[in-house]
């Protein structure tokens, strides 16, 4: 089976939930990097597991495998690994870092040293993967980084790929939860005509009730109080909130997410170590265990069994900031259908370089030149159907310049000009400010 396989290269791996949708998929992993050590001693344990499942190997060698395989640190240190050696490997995917865009937080884009997005893209220009997958938070698909995306994307259409970006939801693949998740898909020109996004799964994924009644009676919780309880959960969860490691221990999210969780019955202020037992009343609002969150997470069934390492804080932590099997399954089995040539052919001209930004496309595209906010917006109307006022135009530079620099000079009547420089993104830089970032806060980042 493994011969058979393609084979991926995954940075930012966490503790699997891509890995096995990709596994599911038909990927071999060449590699998987991943900085924090709880969730790669979950990914390794898995591996090894799979290993001795479906290729025959001994546990001992197994083992050996999946280390070699799984390795620890910050995907950027050059001493962890030499992307060189995995050239034109069939794909390279990861979910990188999500504090950059999320709107829980300061979306500080290309200036948060966290930031891997535009280092991945750089990669994939020098490894030349068949195909690139990254996924990252819904924050990501907003106004705020509508230049960011446009200079992604021509960033892989120079680098000979045609890239596209889309906003996939969890539950429209059989997951038990909001979760939307902003995916970018790229390929070499020869493969992307090949490629068609996944559709939505045909079974409607179960509410909460549904699914976690056998765990929430597995203690002894009396069979009227576990009926009543499904009843009242009657709707899939809530997002599930990974959190880092700057906070403190695990509950379900923020307060509008703790409120929803409580319309479900369940108390989302931490994580039970078990289920309710038979002394527990009907009238408790009970935790989730982590294995109902893995669950609800799209860790269910048999095909998506996973064993998770650590203590209850790290288990949920690495369940929470995964990737669901199912959609990264789904994905992966669009991508390998593209490399293999399965799939009808389509137009991909249109695809390769959508205008996301006319503010930022004409910066881009005249570098030499200065405009100001009232030219812009003559240059826009000349040729876009959406006209653009001036405050729109200067509130897009204002996010233009978070994620690039922007020269300003003053022309003679007062008005500021605007000319685009470079982008502030850590592509692998030296001396950039990440490297003092990940020395001094080494233990925190994740």
């Amino acid at each position: 089976m493994a011969s058979e396989r393609l084979e991926v290269v995954e940075i930012c791996a966490g503790a699997g939930g891509q890995s096995l949708g990709l596994h599911r998929a038909g990927f071999a992993h060449k590699l998987a990097l991943e900085l924090d050590s709880n969730a790669a001693t979950t990914l390794s344990h898995n591996l090894a597991r799979l290993l001795v499942a479906e290729e025959g190997l001994s546990p001992e060698e197994a083992k050996q495998t999946a280390e070699s395989i799984v390795k620890v640190g910050d995907v950027a240190d050059k001493s962890l690994w030499d992307p060189y050696e995995h050239k034109g490997v069939d794909l390279l995917a990861g979910g990188v870092p999500c504090p950059p865009f999320s709107i829980a937080g300061n979306q500080l884009g290309a200036t948060d040293e966290r930031d891997l997005f535009a280092w991945a893209v750089h990669l994939c220009a020098d490894v030349q993967p068949k195909a690139l997958l990254l996924e990252n938070v819904k924050g990501l698909s907003g106004n705020r980084f509508s230049a960011y995306r446009q200079h992604i994307l021509e960033l892989l259409h120079n680098a000979g790929y045609v890239g596209e970006w889309r906003l996939l939801e969890a539950h429209q693949f059989g997951v038990s939860q909001l979760r939307p998740r902003f995916v970018l898909v790229a390929l070499q020109k020869e493969f992307a005509e090949y490629f068609h996004w996944p559709e939505p799964s045909a079974t409607k994924a179960p509410t909460v009730g549904e699914l976690l009644k056998d765990l929430m009676a597995e203690n002894g919780w009396a069979p009227e109080h576990v009926e009543a309880w499904a009843a009242k959960a009657s709707a899939i969860a809530p997002t599930i909130v990974g959190g880092s490691k700057k906070h403190g221990g695990a509950d379900l999210g923020p307060t509008r997410a703790k409120a929803a969780w409580r319309e479900l019955g369940v108390d989302a202020l931490g994580v039970a170590n078990t289920a309710p037992d038979s002394d527990t009343d009907g009238d408790h609002l009970p935790k989730l265990t982590t294995a109902m969150v893995a669950r609800i997470q799209g860790w269910s069934g048999e095909d998506y069994y996973w064993e998770f390492q650590g203590r209850k804080t790290t288990v949920y932590r690495q369940i929470g900031n995964a990737f669901p099997p199912p959609v990264a399954e789904a994905l992966g089995r669009a991508i390998a259908s593209a490399l293999r040539k399965e799939n009808k052919r389509t137009d991909s001209v249109e695809w390769a370089r959508p205008d996301l930004d006319p503010v930022y496309v004409l910066l881009r595209h005249h570098p030499a030149k200065a405009f100001t906010a009232q030219k812009l917006a003559d240059l826009i109307a000349k040729t876009d159907a959406k006209k653009l006022p001036v405050p729109e135009i200067e509130r897009r530079i204002a996010h233009i310049e978070r994620d690039f620099h922007v020269e300003k000079t003053v022309r003679s009547n007062g008005e500021l000009a605007y000319q685009l420089g470079e982008f502030k993104a850590f592509v692998g830089q030296q001396e950039h400010a990440r490297h003092d970032y990940f020395a001094q806060h080494r233990g925190k980042v994740s």
